[in-house]
């Protein structure tokens, strides 16, 4: 860990947590990213003004951000960009595979005691560690 940020860490928690609960509440929807973003892309799906708005307030977020304190989101990769460009991928195909993101599964549906959202988190948590280890210690320096 380079850097222990346990009071911006916590007030992102809580901004996070008032999003959720705050997409729940006003629109009776789980908050899942990837969902939101899968529905956005879809022709057919009505709906869409708030999940723009949505995902223009996280994007938003991220360059503002990057606006007041460059150095907090620029850092150099110790990947490829083909490896991130696959990874990236790969993270959306199970996203769909898992039907949910860990927006989803992990701060909503464990939030609501989900057997199915718990044994989600659980797996995605197992493969990011599983893939990580193989990446640093299997493939050391090839990707």
């Amino acid at each position: 860990m380079v850097e222990f940020t346990p009071i911006s860490s916590t007030i992102g928690g809580i901004i996070i947590g008032l999003a959720a609960a705050g997409l729940y509440h006003f629109t009776g929807k789980i908050l899942g990213v990837s969902n939101i973003t899968s529905e956005l892309m879809n022709r057919s799906h009505r709906h869409k003004a708030w999940r723009l708005i949505f995902i223009a307030g996280m994007l938003s977020g991220g360059l503002l951000l990057l606006w007041l304190n460059p150095a907090t989101v620029m850092h150099e990769s110790p990947r490829t960009l083909v490896t991130l460009i696959v990874a990236g991928l790969l993270v959306g195909y199970g996203s769909s595979l898992g039907r949910g993101c860990t927006s989803g599964h992990g701060i909503c549906g464990i939030t609501r005691l989900s057997d199915r959202a718990i044994v989600a988190v659980l797996i995605f948590m197992a493969t990011g560690m599983l893939t990580v280890f193989i990446g640093d210690h299997i493939f050391a320096g090839q990707l």
